[in-house]
């Protein structure tokens, strides 16, 4: 495969270290993606979830038959490490980034570069679900962040119970983003829609 492929990826960990995921995308040259893959990793810190998302995303490309690869994260560590810009101190990075220099280095051409967090929102989300759900993910289109935006609630907006008829009011919106609101429930059990 001779054009060029860009990789983004992603880790994280809730308690540094604590439960951790990856996230990985691979794009075409026109920007189709051909890879989304989430990954739960188990207990780890923020940077060893880093080194693993970008050794991942190195595998694919690898496994895609690549040959120019744009490598893309928002970790500012493990992109300075990678051009050789930071030392490489821990001994557990080290062979994570060992590793990822050996993949790095398959390649005909390979660069790699900052990518700010607000442009690595799907990595980011593939990493946060697996981390959720403590399984691989592979599509974050059934996530309900990725789905089209919930329109947000606001006061006056009536919700009314399809089995019996009582209806809800709301008066102070939350301040919740949608996607995290729990549905409203009928105190006879159902769950509540709003009005068309």
């Amino acid at each position: 495969m001779n054009e060029l492929i860009t990789i983004q990826f992603d880790g994280g960990s809730r308690g540094n270290p604590g439960p951790a995921g990856i996230g990985v995308v691979l794009r075409a040259q026109d920007g189709t993606t051909l890879v989304t893959l989430g990954r739960f990793i188990g207990r780890a810190t923020n940077n060893v979830a880093e080194y693993r998302a970008l050794i991942t995303g190195l595998e694919k490309a690898v496994e895609l038959g690549a040959k120019k690869i744009m490598i893309r994260g928002d970790s500012e560590l493990i992109i300075k490490q990678m051009r050789g810009e930071y030392r490489v101190k821990n001994a557990e990075l080290k062979t994570l980034y060992d590793e990822a220099q050996v993949l790095y280095r398959k390649f005909e051409q390979a660069r790699i570069e900052h990518n700010y967090r607000d442009s690595n929102t799907l990595a980011d989300r593939l990493a946060n679900m697996a981390m959720d759900r403590k399984a691989d993910v592979h599509d974050a289109a059934d996530d309900p962040i990725s789905a089209p935006a919930a329109a947000e609630p606001r006061a006056g907006d009536k919700f009314d119970c399809p089995k019996c008829g009582c209806s809800i009011e709301l008066q102070n919106p939350s301040r919740i983003r949608p996607h995290q609101l729990k549905p409203f429930g009928c105190q006879c059990g159902t769950k509540m829609n709003p009005r068309d």
